[in-house]
Order: C-alpha cells, then sequence, then structure tokens
C-alpha cells in the first residue's frame, strides 16, 4: 500500500515503478487500472506493462469507464495494480467501492499494490475537513488499508509538491491557479504531511503491539527512547540534564523530558535558583519540564516515568557519604532501581557525590519512620551502654553511669522526640537502679530523693523533646513553603512563558496533585480542560468569579488542600482575567468604531469637499450673466458638475456603507443565485472587455448564497483595484471553483502585489497603501468588501498570484449546502 499526503506526491508513479521491478524479477504482472491524470511520465511508465481493458458502462447517457474485476480475475496474474483505492466505482460492477474489488482480488490469491491518500482514510475525515475545508466523499475503513503487508509512504515536502504544480506537472493549467489558493496551500500540506507521517508511525506501533503479543512477548522493546530526568533543585540538574540529553539523542526520534518531585515537607534547597536555571538549560535542549507532588519520592518518580512511558530514567548519585547511607538504608537511587522494572535507570556521578561524612539533617517533620528508628535506637543503644559500663564494676563510678545514661536520652530525643525519649528516660533509670545502684540486682528505691532524680531525669528528656519538635515544626513549614512556592513557581513560569494563563494552570494542577481531570466551567461552557472525567465530577469547588471548579479522581489528601486553595485563587483569578480581556477587546472595538467615525468625518471634511466644490463652481458659472459662453463651454460644465454629483453620490454611499458595516446593522438579503448573474452586470458597469479580463467561470458551479447587489459590488471593488494595478496591457484573470461546501471567487492581477506583512492593512478603512494621488477614492473599496462578504457569511482574503500579483479571493456557501433551494 502507498500512502500520500496529497495528490502529485508521486504514488502513481511508484506503484507503476514497483510493477516494473516485480515484472523484472519474473512476477505476472499487470495494470488492473491506473489513472494517469494526463500526466506524461507517469503514462510513459504504463508502457511495457500489460493493461486489462477496462469495462464500459453507459449511465444516463454517458459512458463511464472503471475497472473490469472479472476481466482481472480471470487473468488470474501474480501481482494487479489496482490506484486510487478510495474509488467510487461505475454503476453495473459487483461492487460499489474500488476497495472491495481489492478485496475480491486478494480472496481469489492475487497480490495487489495500491495506492490512497491520507484525505480518505475514514478515520481522519473530519481532522481533513477542519484543516481543508474539504468534505471527502470518497472513503476507505481505516481496517483496509492497516490490513496490507507492507504500508509506504511517498513523502515529498510541501514547496516541492506546490513547485510541481505551478509547473503543470499535476493539474492542467486551467486548475493550477485554484488548487494553489485553495487544497495545496502550504499550511494545509505541511499539515496533511504531518497526518501521514503519524498515522504511520501509529500503523507502526500497534504493528509491533501486535507481533508481541502473538509471540507472547510481555517485556516492552523500546522502539522509541523517552529519556526522564530527576531533578532535586540541586546544582547537580545541569550535569544531568545534559547527559540525559545525549541519551536521548543517541536514538532518532528520542524524547527529554525531567520531573522534580515536590513532597508535602519540601526539599531543602540549598541553591533556590538552581531549579530555574535548570528549567531554563532543558528547555534550550528540547525537554519538557514536570513537577508533581508525592510523599514518597522514588515511587512517585518511578509512577511518572511510567505513566509517560518513559524507556530510561537519569538520577544523580547520592550526596550522602556511604556512613550516612549505612545508617540511613538506601537511598532514592536505589529505590528508583528497585521498583523500576524494565525501565533503565542510569545513576550519574557528579562532583557533589558523597560529599558529607557527618549525619545528615534528617527532614522537618517527625515521620513515623524516624519516630520508630529511636525506639530502635534506644532499644538496641541502652543494653549495649549497660554491658560497656558494666566493665567498670567500680561504685564510685556512678556519676559517670549517669551521665552517660543522660546521654543516651539526649540523643534519643534529638533522634524521634517525646515518646522515645521517656521510653530511653525510663529504661535508663530501670537499668541504672538495677545494675549499677546498691542493691544491686533489685529495682528499690531507698530514699525519697532517688524518686525525685527518676522524676526529674524524665523532666529533662521532655523538654529536650519538646524542644526537638517546636525545632521540628517551624522546619517543616519552612521547607513547605519552600515546596509551595516552586510549585507555584512552575505554575506562574508556564503563563510567564507566554502560554494561556487559564489553561496553564488547569494543566499544572491537574499534573501537580496528581489529578485524573481538571477542568474550569462558567455556566455550559468549559474555558479550560485538562485530563478525562468519567460520568462527572468527583469534586467541585465555587470561585467567587462565578465559575465552579471540578476534579475528577481527586486524590483525598488533606495536606494539599491549602496549597490547592492558593492554587484555585490563581485559577479565579486568571478566570476574571480573561473576562476583563473579553471587556477590553469590547472596548477596543468601541474605540476602533470611533476612529472610524472619526475617519468619515475627516473625509466629508476633504474628499468629499473636492466635488461640492467642482459641482458649485461649474453651477455658479453657468448663472453668471455678465460670462458669456459658447455651446461647447455650457456642455463641458454641465459635464463637469454631473461627474462630481456622481463622484459624491458614490462617496456618500460608500461613506454610509462603511458606517453600517462597523456599526453591524447592515441589512443582507442573501439568496440563491448563481455567479455568472453577478460578474456580467460588475463588468458592464466597469466598462470592461474580453481584452481586458479572462473569464473562467465552469457552468456546472453550484449557486452560492448571496445578497446580489452586495456581492455585486464586493466584484466591482476587486476588479476596479486589480485593472488599476495591473500593468498596461495585462488583463485580470477571475475565475471561479466549487471547494467542499462553498465555492472560491478569484480575481488576479499581475501587478506589484503587497507584502504579506501589509495584507490584513488593505482591509481596513481609508487605507491606499502607497496611493497618493486624489483620484483613487477615500480607500473604502476593500473595506467595503470585507464587510460585505462576512456579512454574506463569507470570508475574503489575499493571496499571491502565480508569476507576480495579488489575487483577492472571496468564499461564499453553496447554496444547498445552507439548505437553500435554487430557484
Amino acid at each position: 500500500m502507498l500512502l500520500g499526503a496529497a495528490p502529485g506526491v508521486g504514488k502513481t508513479f511508484t506503484m507503476l515503478e514497483e510493477g516494473r521491478r516485480l515484472r523484472d524479477e519474473g512476477r505476472d504482472v499487470v495494470v488492473a487500472v491506473v489513472e494517469t491524470h494526463g500526466r506524461a511520465a507517469t503514462a510513459a511508465l504504463v508502457d511495457g506493462l500489460e493493461v486489462v481493458p477496462r469495462r464500459i458502462e453507459r449511465h444516463r447517457g454517458v459512458d463511464l469507464d472503471d475497472m473490469d474485476l472479472d476481466a482481472v480475475l480471470v487473468r488470474r496474474p501474480d501481482v494487479a495494480l489496482v490506484d486510487e483505492l478510495a474509488h467510487t466505482n461505475a454503476p453495473g460492477g459487483a461492487h460499489e467501492k474500488r476497495w472491495q474489488d481489492v478485496e475480491a482480488l486478494l480472496a481469489a490469491g492475487i497480490d495487489v499494490v495500491s495506492t490512497v491518500n491520507v484525505q480518505h482514510m475514514q478515520s481522519l475525515g473530519d481532522v481533513v475537513r477542519e484543516i481543508t475545508g474539504a468534505v471527502q466523499r470518497e472513503t476507505v475503513p481505516d481496517a483496509v488499508v492497516r490490513a496490507a503487508d507492507q504500508i509506504e509512504v511517498v513523502d515529498l515536502s510541501p514547496e516541492a509538491l506546490r513547485e510541481r504544480l505551478a509547473e503543470g506537472l499535476v493539474y492542467p493549467a486551467d486548475r493550477v491557479d485554484a488548487a494553489l489558493s485553495n487544497y495545496f496551500r502550504l499550511g494545509n500540506l505541511t499539515a496533511l504531511r504531518e497526518i501521514a507521517l503519524l498515522w504511520l508511525a501509529d500503523e507502526v506501533d500497534d504493528a509491533l503491539r501486535r507481533y508481541r503479543a502473538e509471540h507472547g512477548i510481555e517485556h516492552r522493546w523500546e522502539a522509541r527512547e523517552r529519556v526522564l530526568v530527576a531533578l532535586t533543585g540541586g546544582q547537580e540538574g545541569e550535569t544531568l540534564l545534559r547527559r540525559g540529553a545525549r541519551i536521548a539523542a543517541r536514538s532518532s526520534g528520542g524524547e527529554l523530558a525531567a520531573v522534580h518531585v515536590t513532597t508535602n515537607d519540601g526539599l531543602r534547597e540549598r541553591y533556590p535558583g538552581a531549579l530555574g536555571k535548570q528549567r531554563t538549560l532543558l528547555e534550550q535542549l528540547g525537554g519538557t519540564y514536570h513537577q508533581v507532588v508525592g510523599d514518597d519520592v522514588p515511587a512517585t518518580l518511578v509512577r511518572f516515568a511510567r505513566s509517560i512511558d518513559a524507556t530510561q530514567i537519569v538520577v544523580g548519585a547520592s550526596r550522602r557519604s556511604r556512613l550516612v547511607a549505612a545508617l540511613t538504608g538506601p537511598g532514592i537511587g536505589a529505590t528508583v532501581i528497585r521498583e523500576s522494572g524494565d525501565i533503565d535507570v542510569h545513576v550519574v556521578t557528579h562532583e557533589r557525590a558523597g560529599g558529607g561524612s557527618r549525619l545528615p539533617r534528617l527532614g522537618g517533620s517527625l515521620s513515623r519512620s524516624r519516630v520508630l528508628s529511636a525506639f530502635g535506637l534506644a532499644l538496641v543503644a541502652g543494653p549495649l551502654l549497660t554491658w560497656l559500663l558494666s566493665f567498670t564494676g567500680d561504685p564510685d563510678a556512678i556519676t559517670v553511669d549517669v551521665l552517660a545514661y543522660q546521654l543516651l536520652v539526649l540523643v534519643v530525643a534529638l533522634v524521634g522526640g517525646m515518646l522515645p525519649a521517656v521510653f530511653a528516660a525510663v529504661l535508663s533509670g530501670l537499668s541504672l537502679d538495677y545494675f549499677f545502684v546498691q542493691p544491686l540486682h533489685q529495682v528499690t528505691v531507698q530514699q525519697p530523693w532517688h524518686l525525685v532524680a527518676l522524676v526529674m531525669y524524665v523532666v529533662s528528656a521532655v523538654l529536650v523533646s519538646f524542644v526537638v519538635d517546636r525545632s521540628a515544626r517551624r522546619s517543616r513549614t519552612a521547607r513547605r513553603a519552600a515546596a509551595e512556592s516552586g510549585l507555584l513557581m512552575g505554575i506562574a513560569g508556564s503563563v510567564l512563558r507566554g502560554d494561556d494563563a487559564l489553561q496553564a494552570l488547569v494543566d499544572r494542577t491537574r499534573e501537580a496533585f496528581g489529578y485524573a481531570g481538571v477542568r474550569v466551567r462558567q455556566g455550559d461552557a468549559v474555558p479550560a480542560t485538562s485530563g478525562t472525567f468519567g460520568e462527572g465530577p468527583d469534586a467541585t469547588t465555587g470561585l467567587p468569579s462565578g465559575a465552579v471548579l471540578e476534579f475528577a479522581g481527586a486524590p483525598d489528601d488533606p495536606t494539599q488542600r491549602r496549597l490547592l486553595r492558593v492554587v484555585e485563587q490563581q485559577i479565579d483569578a486568571a478566570v476574571e482575567h480573561r473576562e476583563l480581556t473579553r471587556t477590553a477587546v469590547d472596548a477596543e472595538r468601541i474605540a476602533a468604531a470611533d476612529r472610524v467615525r472619526s475617519a468619515i468625518l475627516a473625509a466629508v471634511g476633504h474628499d468629499v469637499r473636492r466635488p461640492i466644490a467642482a459641482a458649485s463652481a461649474a453651477v455658479q458659472t453657468l448663472r453668471a450673466s455678465d460670462i458669456r459662453l459658447s455651446d461647447t463651454d455650457r456642455e463641458a460644465l454641465l459635464a463637469t458638475a454631473d461627474e462630481s454629483l456622481r463622484q459624491l453620490a458614490v462617496l456618500l454611499g460608500d461613506l454610509l456603507d462603511v458606517s453600517r458595516v462597523q456599526a453591524g446593522v447592515l441589512a443582507v438579503a442573501p439568496v440563491a443565485l448563481p455567479l455568472e448573474t453577478v460578474v456580467a452586470p460588475a463588468l458592464d458597469e466597469l466598462e470592461l472587455g474580453p481584452d481586458d479580463v479572462d473569464l473562467d467561470l465552469p457552468t456546472d458551479l453550484p449557486p452560492v448564497l448571496a445578497d446580489p447587489g452586495l456581492l455585486q459590488r464586493v466584484v466591482v471593488n476587486l476588479l476596479a483595484n486589480a485593472v488599476r494595478h495591473s500593468p498596461t496591457g495585462a488583463s485580470v484573470r477571475v475565475a471561479a471553483s466549487a471547494f467542499g461546501d462553498g465555492v472560491e471567487l478569484r480575481v488576479a492581477d499581475h501587478g506589484p502585489g503587497i507584502p504579506a506583512a501589509l495584507r490584513a492593512d488593505v482591509f481596513q478603512p481609508f487605507q491606499r497603501l502607497g496611493d497618493t494621488d486624489n483620484d483613487t477614492g477615500l480607500g473604502l473599496g476593500l473595506a467595503l468588501a470585507r464587510g460585505f462578504t462576512e456579512g454574506m457569511g463569507g470570508t475574503i482574503e489575499a493571496d499571491d498570484t502565480p508569476g507576480g500579483g495579488l489575487t483577492m479571493v472571496v468564499r461564499l456557501p453553496i447554496a444547498e449546502h445552507v439548505g437553500v433551494e435554487t430557484p
């Protein structure tokens, strides 16, 4: 199967070349049907190949030819070349569609080489229509194309395809202008090319998955590298990003991403600006940045890696020393390696790896693991200390014994807080009394002061643990504030980089808090949404602006609610900003209307004064009794007055029309009418003949829905501009063609044209763009043309004329497509 992005890329040519290659290899090859479309190079390749004669069917008085399926089945070749898979067969055949004929050939054991354009894929019809405006009536089920043993994209750059089209290698010369101005626009071709390549890439992925399923291969094959770099906010991040970029670059199409996991406790950032610099570097390397929230950093990192189908994870070597690692357990890197499964993990060393021998300050909050560690320390260190002190055996060393146990209690308090400290104090007091106070090996209190000492022992442990708890709470608050600031900075960064503020906030909120879906609802409108929703939202929050924030798959994490409220306030501010922006746009429209009114008043004071002055002077001269005028002079003065008044009527009519357009009160009475009923009167009005205008209006052109008077004014204005700017002796081309659900009328000249940067300005009122004489009017022609066209439900735009010049393209809806019957 040969897949192309658009007509003219060379599918049929490639199919015939493949047929010749197979024939030269000894295969029995026939041409079942081929459409050369008058292309000499394509037709030349048919010579030397056996062609099965086509069947002829007479339909409504017209002879139609098509592929003769029965003849091909009788001939029974090894390979049949069948062009245009999406073609609708002529009546009288066995099947309605040509792809059904191909299925019959395949069922008979005949191999088929065929062609199809991406716009004919059934699943892509809506997408293609949105891009090109053309409705595809001939489609092929995707399953038919996917069933091919081999699919090959016949690729050609959009620029090269437009050059081929302009040279007449794709369509006849009379169709080139229409094709370049419509379907074969550079943007359309680029989008169609991308769709074709992506469709084939998806098909390759599906084929790979099917192969793995058929062969029982459960582990993943990394056909495309997706490298995820874990950033902690430390200065080693730049090293990790560059290493990740090199890994991604080794594979064609490799993707780079980075993630920063923010815990509820926050991550200590020794270098606050490092993460921002790393994000800038990541963007320069072509990667994407993500920030997520999770208490378990390794699990969160691995879960995010699986969510984006990462094939490799890059983490930095631990900054802890071996001693610290042995005492506190495996670090993030080791845990990620254990939990990553089939995802490769790169542990990258850096200059700060293993950089300290001291115990690191543990997290700001006294976590459960920390408290349990303190209990374990008391249970292990207490008996060990008792065993060591028992070797002294000196009753006078009781002071050393007490201080040793006191030191143990303080260490336990520093590690685990109050409960482990009290436990260690009681355990130490009992051990001291049992092993070192007479009588030995008995727990007795002979003096009341001993009991007071034990209580003071416990109180001192409580006081120390209280200080530790208080410090931990403050540290927790500070670290969480840092984490929240980092998250909010990431959200704000998306907005500051030019993203849509509301959509960026919604995207970042879903990603950071782990929701399945987040959206903003204003009544029935949803101005921003991210993720997926099931039957409905799991949670909703009303915003002061009146909008509603909805969540799907909401995680029940009370520790995140305060930060979420801050984000909700930002979303509410973004909603209000959007409303204010809309209000500002409305105000700008009002200001623009005021500027037009001011320009109209200026025009009345300048351009309108000239014809009035000329007519007044002519009339005063005619009425003067002291001036003797000949018949010739009198006729000239009357002609001057008549011409001036006519110009004045036209100017006043244009001013009134542009005022109606700007005010939105243009009266439009659309009816179904053939274009020729408007173009012919416009030519007569301007007194243009065959030497001035090259007219190309197909006889089978469908009627358009338009107001006859307004459309004639549009055509007159466009023709007048084209004639004025055309070189002497050059004719203006007026052509029309049906395209999708509309008809396009093109008025093309070969004048100097208009730079692309100024094309939007030509449709503004009182724009002359270089015309300095006062005989060209007020500069309202194109402004009125656009206002009239849009008032009739159409569009107008400026485009280049092949070979130089300007082409004005007016697109109007076909009458039958909007439910208007043709009279």
